[in-house]
């Protein structure tokens, strides 16, 4: 499953994997998904992944700090076939970022959100919620798959570690009464390889709040998480959902053109409900919030089939 020669010839190979595959399948449409093991993050590089431009130069000529997902990635959007990354590496660099803008190819990511990471999205939501304030959150994991091993390697632990740290910020945020700008809980993740436990990923954590009267709580959590098992359902959800959105159309907002439509952006932000660190266009809130996550998908399905969206004010029972 080694795709040799340069990165040029090595992206030419997936784009014609691609077509090999539709053409001999008889499929209509292709999703690709990245479900290979974390890689080290990526070192954005002026001149190298800061535009389409300079990325695909770099490519010709052989530039060595251009990942293969990044390759995967460009080479999906060349072949305008949704590309979903379940990893958490950088792999949408700049100019991967610009390309798929370009093209309108479907992009999305990062990470699956299988286990620790959306109890810890819903939980931090009901906290900061409720008027409780988290001021510390120590998640410990240990794995025994290869997944575990390869994020034993501190450059790829830090991959994790990033998309597992920012889970909350969003949700610390949405309360002003409760943080300072700024100010936000002490947050520490731990992953550990233990062979032993294979796939069965042990996840352990403690969330301490600050309550009335200055008061403390504390809520422990232990997490038995098949991961293999947790992943492949959001797998299926996720490559359906994104083949669904090539095939979306939006209505223009201008009166003067009555049959006028155009595509939904190229990052795919409906998406976010299965990922730890959700890709979303540039200038758009960022919403970790398991939630609200949930509500713009179940809302947007309704707009697709005509229904206004949910709201839960009920006012037609208040009278």
């Amino acid at each position: 499953n080694v795709i040799i020669g340069t990165k040029e010839q090595q992206m030419a190979q997936i784009r014609a994997d691609i077509r090999d595959f539709k053409a001999k399948s008889g499929v209509d449409s292709v999703v690709v998904l990245w479900t290979a093991n974390t890689e080290r993050y990526t070192e954005v590089r002026a001149g190298v992944h800061d535009s389409e431009e300079n990325l695909r130069a770099a490519i010709k000529a052989g530039e060595e700090e251009i990942s293969p997902s990044t390759l995967f990635a460009l080479a999906c959007i060349d072949e305008r076939t949704p590309f979903i990354n379940g990893s958490p590496q950088n792999t949408f660099v700049p100019g991967v970022l610009e390309a798929s803008l370009r093209l309108k190819s479907i992009i999305g990511g990062d990470d699956f959100k299988t286990g620790q990471t959306k109890m810890k999205s819903a939980l931090v939501e009901y906290l900061v919620g409720a008027g409780l304030k988290p001021t510390s959150i120590v998640s410990y994991n240990h794995l025994g798959n290869n997944d575990g091993l390869n994020l034993s390697a501190p450059q790829t632990f830090r991959s994790k570690e990033i998309s597992k740290s920012n889970v909350v910020d969003d949700m610390v945020r949405s309360n002003p009464l409760l943080y300072a700008p700024g100010e936000k809980p002490d947050h520490t993740v731990v992953i550990k390889y233990v062979p032993n436990v294979g796939d069965s990923k042990r996840a352990m954590d403690e969330y301490t709040s600050s309550i009335f009267m200055n008061g403390s709580n504390t809520i422990v959590m232990h997490n038995t998480c098949e991961d293999s098992l947790l992943a492949a359902p959001l797998i299926l959800d996720l490559c359906l959902v994104a083949e669904l959105l090539t095939r979306v159309q939006i209505k223009c907002e201008s009166d003067g053109e009555k049959d006028c439509f155009h595509h939904l952006h190229p990052v795919a932000v409906l998406l976010s409900y299965w990922s730890k660190a959700p890709l979303v266009p540039r200038g758009m809130p960022l919403v970790n919030a398991l939630q609200k996550q949930r509500a713009m998908l179940e809302n947007f399905f309704r707009a697709a089939v005509g229904l206004h969206p949910e709201n839960n004010m009920l006012l037609e029972y208040f009278s």
